[in-house]
């Protein structure tokens, strides 16, 4: 522990504990969020939010019990359509409402959006998809895995997103368009509870950032202001589809993220382990050697079955993993990927998500149905 407090002071180390640790007692992160009701939610006891539970992003709820007891109380004075007609009067469409499987600082800050800064009550003026935003981020290195704070810079008109590795730099280190930008929470990957993702396409390679601020509400609203630049860019690149289908492309989650085993292109290879990645909107698995590399070694396009792509539950016959024997086979027409996984329920769910990502449609918005090759 006096190592890595030394190494947080030198910015080797974010200042937030590891993953599977929480700042809050008793609460693990990446656990699943309590219920409404249920026991193990947090709940707020700040002076104008008092009640208003993190986990599940509930309304309103006593301080020591649930919206099933004392809480009703509330309910019945104020009435919930009534509370939401006032507090959620002005949700800009692009602003992320969490669910219950979303991060805490996500549904931390969306409570407190609501009820404590009153952002989206009539008359606010806090939120503009047009607002340019430049603010400080603390940023992982790519090569030494340093957390340096960088400025960052976005412009919404331009689609551009820069940082600088000075302050008062007038060269930025980076230019993104804003046209491929995904940002995600990876909380648990990252090991911080405001950790952020941020993915590019650069040289025909997928380029992650991962970043935080030890604020709450700056890197949620940073989240949202990348959300807002998308959808102004969506809305140029595709007039004429309406606001409601451009809005599930704004930003995306992983559908799922874990280690599995892969052997080369000729099925004759050692198994080695790798990190996986599957992102259902680009149709893609990526994998790489470590969860926060800042490039994939490879990936698999996932086209439709009909183009001849194919998922199976099973090694193919004459192959064994290294350790693990849990096998998927992924066929597509130029050759196949064979993958492990270290047990029967991480098999499982990889071939449902899998399985659902083949049954996707491909859409105006989506990727073009040509397969990309994946390296060894």
């Amino acid at each position: 522990m006096r190592g890595e407090s030394r190494n947080r002071a030198t910015g080797t180390l974010p200042p937030w504990p590891a993953p599977g640790r929480s700042r809050t007692p008793g609460r693990v992160s990446g656990a699943a969020p309590a219920e409404p009701g249920a026991p193990g939610g947090r709940w707020g006891t700040g002076s104008t939010i008092r009640g208003a539970c993190w986990s599940c992003c509930g309304q309103l709820a006593p301080a020591t019990g649930c919206a099933r007891t004392a809480g009703r109380q509330f309910m019945t004075r104020n009435g919930n359509l009534c509370s939401k007609a006032k507090y959620e009067a002005k949700v800009p469409t692009f602003y992320y409402i969490p669910k219950s499987e979303d991060c805490l600082v996500l549904k931390e800050q969306w409570i407190r959006a609501k009820y404590e800064r009153q952002e989206f009550v009539a008359g606010s003026l806090t939120w503009t998809i047009s607002g340019n935003r430049e603010g400080l981020l603390w940023k992982r290195g790519r090569d030494n895995g340093q957390y340096l704070k960088r400025k960052f810079v976005l412009l919404v008109r331009e689609g551009l997103l820069k940082y600088y590795t000075k302050e008062e730099g007038k060269s930025p280190k980076a230019v993104i368009s804003i046209k491929d930008l995904n940002a995600t929470f990876q909380t648990e990957k990252i090991g911080n509870p405001h950790g952020l993702q941020i993915t590019y396409k650069k040289d025909g390679h997928t380029r992650n950032l991962f970043v935080y601020h030890e604020s709450g509400k700056e890197i949620v609203d940073w989240f949202n202001a990348l959300r807002a630049t998308r959808l102004y860019y969506l809305k140029t690149a595709f007039p004429e589809l309406p606001e409601s289908e451009l809005l599930p492309h704004i930003t995306r989650n992983y559908l799922k993220q874990g280690y599995m085993e892969k052997t080369g292109p000729k099925q004759r290879e050692a198994f080695k382990k790798r990190w996986f990645a599957l992102d259902p909107q680009e149709r893609r698995l990526l994998y790489y050697k470590n969860p926060l590399d800042a490039f994939e070694q490879g990936q698999v396009f996932i086209g439709r079955k009909e183009d001849g792509y194919e998922i199976h539950d099973e090694l193919p016959k004459g192959i064994r993993g290294n350790r693990w024997k849990a096998g998927i086979t992924i066929v597509t027409p130029e050759r196949r990927f064979v993958f492990a996984c270290p047990n029967e329920k991480e098999q499982r769910e990889w071939l449902e998500s899998l399985q659902h990502v083949l049954a996707l449609p491909i859409t105006a918005l989506g990727p073009h149905a040509t397969a990309a090759t994946g390296q060894r």
